[in-house]
């Protein structure tokens, strides 16, 4: 490992990565690792697609425009 990083914890969030660390047989910090990871890789996808189903419009509204088939 290159980097090494240290945090406080809300009481809450400690609890549970303790507890889940015991669930799974992880390491804490495999934990935290493999989900910064997952943020990196999601944000890195399409972010656009957060904004998917978030414009509100009258139903049918690209037929009428000639968007759809």
């Amino acid at each position: 490992m290159s980097n090494s990083i240290t945090i406080r914890l809300p009481e809450e969030l400690g609890r549970w990565l303790e507890e889940e660390s015991k669930r799974t047989g992880l390491p804490e910090g495999q934990i935290v690792r493999e989900g910064l990871e997952f943020s990196r890789i999601r944000k890195a996808r399409q972010p656009f697609l957060d904004l998917a189903g978030s414009i509100e419009g009258e139903p049918g509204l690209r037929r009428k425009r000639g968007f759809a088939p």
